[in-house]
């Protein structure tokens, strides 16, 4: 009963209890319906303000943003289906995320626990080593980032494509630029570790400048609308409010002391806004990164995420604003990270 109770306030905020039990399409009594309210209440996911018959309830920014989503369910229903919040939430940089803590105590025990092994298993490497392993960790890098977005190379194909400049037979030139930028853009923030530090707007474009060169597509922020394949979420579409929302992301991003916050969510923010005609996410995991490798944590290669899994974290992310599917991804890949490489 809290899990309808819950969704129904993720799109009617301000509710009524009675609105709540015709919302939700409840057969329950109203007694359980407000014992499903007072545990909301309780657990700190919902909020009430009023009194007596004019208390009205509203989700509160931690339960808005993460709530736990079964991703089966929720995409069980086609794309005209779903009830989401269709257009971009001008709230949820400014007024929501700063109120909101992304990781439990025992989450940040668990990355805190493994950014530590990683740090005592290079200051065992040699710089040869290091390089070595941090080249590694770039090919897994480049593919699956090109993976998931469409992109057909196999990883060995990629290595020897980033290794030593042979392309794969019956694939297209921008397979293999698009592979080729994304080491030219890792290969930057090595060199420049503290580029992103701050994060600027301007700073952003010239990552996303690297990653789409010689790819025909425009660079800088977008002046068009654009769509996102298999959901109904709209990005903002003038380019002013574009570049005011990824200005307040980075203002979020470097308002915060707790770099695995840094980079979740520039990881999803800037896929949220889709601030370019094309290679936003591609954009988002290089610059996630470079927060990362700029304060000397391990990066990220998402080598072993399915691309299916990312894409439907990411739109859930669009539709909903809830990060908890990809905070997930998030950590199992810094896991992977950390275990695997170096």
């Amino acid at each position: 009963m809290l899990t309808s109770v819950i969704r129904y306030l993720r799109l009617h905020p301000s509710s009524s209890r009675k609105e709540i039990g015709v919302g939700t399409a409840s057969a329950v009594s109203d007694a359980t319906l407000k014992r499903a309210i007072a545990d909301g209440i309780s657990r700190g996911y919902i909020t009430s303000t009023g009194k007596g018959r004019a208390t009205v309830y509203s989700l509160t920014p931690q339960s808005l943003v993460l709530m736990t989503y079964d991703l089966d369910t929720y995409f069980s229903k086609e794309v005209d289906e779903r009830e989401i919040q269709s257009g971009y939430n001008f709230e949820l940089i400014t007024d929501i995320l700063p109120q909101v803590k992304i990781f439990t105590d025992d989450e940040m025990t668990e990355l805190e626990s493994l950014q530590s092994q990683f740090k005592s298993n290079v200051s065992q490497l040699s710089q040869v080593e290091y390089d070595k392993e941090m080249e590694r960790l770039g090919i897994d890098l480049s593919w699956k980032s090109s993976q998931i977005e469409g992109n057909t190379y196999s990883l060995l194909e990629t290595e020897r494509l980033l290794k030593e400049l042979q392309q794969a037979a019956g694939k297209t030139q921008a397979e293999a630029m698009m592979l080729l930028n994304h080491k030219e853009a890792l290969k930057f923030i090595l060199q420049e570790k503290d580029y992103l530090n701050p994060l600027s707007l301007h700073r952003i474009e010239d990552i996303h400048s690297l990653l789409v060169k010689d790819l025909g597509v425009a660079r800088n922020i977008r002046t068009r609308r654009v769509g996102i394949t298999g959901t109904n979420y709209r990005p903002l579409d003038n380019e002013f409010q574009i570049r005011e929302a990824l200005s307040d992301a980075c203002e979020l991003v470097n308002s915060k002391t707790n770099i695995f916050e840094k980079a979740l969510l520039t990881l999803v923010l800037i896929s949220y806004i889709q601030p370019f005609e094309d290679g936003n996410k591609r954009t988002a995991r290089i610059t996630s990164n470079a927060i990362l490798i700029a304060n000397d944590y391990c990066p990220i290669s998402f080598r072993t995420v399915d691309s299916i899994d990312y894409k439907k974290a990411m739109l859930l992310f669009y539709e909903q604003n809830n990060i908890s599917a990809f905070k997930k991804i998030f950590i199992d890949q810094f896991r992977f990270a950390v275990e695997q490489y170096f």
